[in-house]
């Protein structure tokens, strides 16, 4: 496929421009025309072109876009309005111009006979797999809105997921950086300039103050390993994580790092029994839901785990036991999983298990500012009342011997 740049007409009248993909540049007009546009120009864009436009395509369309249209799609369906005429009637009101441009493509593959399913599969890097797939379930059920709204829950819970860890990361990543910029513009900056005043006066330095000096002239002149040093420990990260036994060493570290565990951790938990629950409603086996579900963990600790409870459960093992002879999974997860496979409501109890875990992950984002702010300020507080200290020794010796004379 390659990449078509256009300038066209609406028939509102309005000129748009964007771009199409399409086997050659006959296959794009008529892609156009059927929208209904009348163009004015278009050319095939370059391979490089065309790699960073699907690129920036991608990214374009973001996860509340495809959640609102999924939550459209299923509650006009469900009020009894043909697929063709909901996917038109969202499409004119679609502001992004990439996923309008998706939808007309889908919308014209269903009018050609093709189904919703299919039509989306030609789109996957839109369209994640569980959507895909849920899609095509309520196809062949006949419950093809309430898959479509399942769908949009899902997508939602993944919002709220990647939300709280944002909420939960951002103060501290905050705190640190303002406080380490502020130390380094008082050591690099303000403190040689005070300390050349001090030593223009001719006044014995304390040891405190000495130290100081040192430290100040290691900061002026290693200024760049501030820069260097971070940069090392990420490219090691990097290196690390490009091998099965970096990444398991790198993952184990976020498990048991402070303070960060806790976000992480609840976030794998969270996702695990999201992944779970969707899964399962969408009828998968359950040998393939778990082999889905360690493969978008991002976590090979866990990825490890799951891949032991695949295998246990392929030879007649319960999930639920299967779990608890892993360490990574908490015992209320695997009490729960237990009645629910007692019971038939295993997608219940992971659904509650996915909103326990993301409610925990909330807490903790919300109770980290409270535990790092007074950490922060007391970090702050004594280094810089090792600088003042420093500072006004010298002076004060400076005023006692006037004084005496």
């Amino acid at each position: 496929m390659s990449l078509f740049v256009y300038q066209a007409v609406e028939t509102s009248g309005k000129t748009v421009k964007g771009t199409v993909e399409a086997e050659n540049i006959e296959d794009a007009s008529e892609t156009l025309i059927s929208r209904g546009f009348y163009i004015l120009r278009i050319s095939q864009s370059s391979e490089f072109f065309s790699k960073i436009g699907a690129i920036l395509g991608q990214r374009r369309v973001k996860r509340i876009e495809v959640i609102d249209l999924a939550n459209n799609i299923s509650v006009m369906v469900g009020a009894g309005i043909p697929l063709l005429t909901a996917l038109s009637d969202i499409g004119s009101a679609i502001t992004n111009t990439t996923l309008q441009a998706v939808l007309a493509e889908i919308k014209q593959s269903v009018e050609q006979g093709t189904s919703f399913s299919d039509a989306l599969e030609q789109h996957s890097k839109i369209f994640p797999e569980v959507f895909r797939r849920l899609v095509r379930v309520g196809e062949e059920t006949g419950r093809f809105e309430k898959s479509l709204a399942d769908v949009a829950e899902h997508l939602q819970r993944m919002e709220d997921l990647s939300s709280s860890i944002k909420r939960a990361l951002i103060y501290p990543a905050f705190a640190i950086v303002t406080t380490l910029g502020a130390l380094a513009f008082w050591m690099i900056y303000v403190l040689p300039k005070i300390i050349d005043t001090l030593k223009g006066l001719g006044v014995k330095l304390p040891l405190l103050t000495r130290m100081l000096i040192v430290a100040s002239n290691i900061s002026q002149r290693f200024w760049y390993m501030g820069i260097i040093i971070p940069a090392l420990v990420f490219f090691t990260i990097k290196l690390m994580q490009r091998t099965d036994r970096g990444r398991y060493v790198v993952d184990t570290i976020k498990l048991k790092f402070p303070i960060y565990k806790l976000i992480e951790y609840n976030r794998l938990l969270a996702l695990f029994a999201e992944q779970m629950r969707i899964l399962i409603v969408s009828g998968l086996t359950v040998d393939r839901t778990f082999g889905i579900v360690s493969e978008v963990m991002g976590n090979d600790v866990f990825k490890r785990s799951i891949a032991s409870i695949r295998e246990e459960i392929t030879y007649g093992s319960t999930i639920a036991d299967s779990l608890k002879r892993q360490n990574v999974f908490p015992p209320l997860m695997v009490r729960l999983i237990g009645v629910g496979e007692s019971s038939g409501t295993l997608d219940d109890q992971f659904g509650f298990l996915a909103s326990h875990y993301l409610k925990k992950l909330d807490d903790v984002s919300e109770k980290l500012g409270k535990i790092i702010e007074p950490l922060v300020i007391t970090i702050v507080g004594i280094l810089f009342a090792v600088i003042i200290s420093g500072l006004l020794l010298p002076v004060y010796d400076l005023v006692s011997k006037v004084g005496k004379g």
